[in-house]
């Protein structure tokens, strides 16, 4: 499944959901445009916080047609008032005060994520203009991880010509522990199956296969596959595995006879950040893999993050996947 199958795909399965995506960050020429392009493919509904009468400006300044597009002044808006206090509510054990809250929800990220916790929009993508560090703070602060999930995360789809793998975490977490290993992998797992149809088989990769080796950070990949089967035991999950024995069917039968994943892996779980972004972008600049993400998880709804870099595809691309996940 080569990148623009996978993500034709994606778009395809969201349009037929009709998802509402906010995108904060109006003042960004390339949020209008994604924004037009989201809504005229009909992959989702959009609101653009902001200014209205500058939003509309700055549209048709660049020529870019937002009819069908909801756009809301957050700050003066009737609902913000009700959306302060509720926030309030949720940190006012660490302190804050409604005064602070008050200030905080005029930040279009936090308003946004405000009305994805409310039920009033059903995923948030930001990040072209904010640091990921902002946007992550407005995620975790407003909208918060699931029950039984104890770390946010992330993936990338690395697509290549004839198969695509779920990598994680490449992105986010410096050094899981065991327990935060084993939530990524089961993640990681329902996402991979979501965003491609297929069923994960997942591999808790190590230098190690099977008992090969000794060392305490191989015991830290034992320790996670054995919790991420107790917590998923309808999930195909198997480790602690060396890359070639995940991947390649000979070695796999070898090294791990009878495991219903090795040799068949599709989702790879790195022990830690540094294996998992090294191994990514050798697999993206060695291997040619089209890279899709990084895709933020374990949070209870679709927030997102963008790479300040992006363009308006990247967008595009990540609200679908936003409203393809969303429950």
């Amino acid at each position: 499944m080569a990148e623009l199958e996978l993500l034709h795909r994606i778009k395809n399965e969201a349009s037929k959901r009709r998802k509402t995506i906010v995108l904060p960050e109006s003042h960004d020429e390339r949020v209008i445009f994604a924004a037009e392009k989201l809504t005229s493919e009909k992959i989702a509904s959009v609101i653009l916080l902001g200014d209205e009468g500058k939003v509309r400006e700055d549209a048709k300044k660049a020529g870019c047609n937002l009819s069908g597009i909801r756009i809301i002044d957050h700050v003066k808006s009737d609902k913000f008032s009700d959306l302060a206090n509720i926030y309030y509510n949720l940190r006012k054990k660490k302190g804050i005060t409604i005064e602070e809250a008050r200030e905080t929800l005029k930040r279009d990220l936090f308003y946004g994520a405000m009305l994805v916790r409310e039920g009033m929009a059903d995923g948030f993508v930001a990040g072209s203009t904010a640091s990921t560090g902002d946007v992550l703070r407005a995620a975790i602060q407003c909208v918060g991880m699931p029950d039984g999930i104890s770390i946010v995360s992330s993936f990338f789809l690395m697509v290549f010509p004839d198969k695509v793998y779920g990598f994680s975490d490449c992105a986010v977490v410096p050094d899981p522990d065991a327990s935060q290993l084993a939530d990524i992998a089961v993640t990681t797992a329902d996402n991979y199956r979501t965003l491609t149809g297929e069923e994960p088989h997942v591999a808790m990769l190590s230098f190690s296969t099977k008992g090969s080796a000794s060392h305490p950070l191989i015991d830290k990949v034992i320790e996670a596959t054995k919790l991420a089967k107790a917590k998923r035991p309808d999930l195909k999950i198997d480790g602690e595995m060396q890359f070639d024995a995940a991947i390649v069917d000979s070695i796999g039968r070898k090294k791990s006879p009878g495991s219903d994943v090795a040799g068949r892996a599709n989702v790879l779980i790195f022990p830690d950040l540094n294996a998992g972004n090294i191994g990514y972008k050798i697999a993206q600049r060695l291997g040619n893999a089209e890279a899709v993400g990084p895709v933020v998880q374990g949070l209870k709804k679709p927030l997102f993050d963008l790479s300040r870099g992006c363009s308006v595809e990247d967008i595009v691309n990540t609200s679908a996947i936003a409203a393809l996940m969303a429950k």
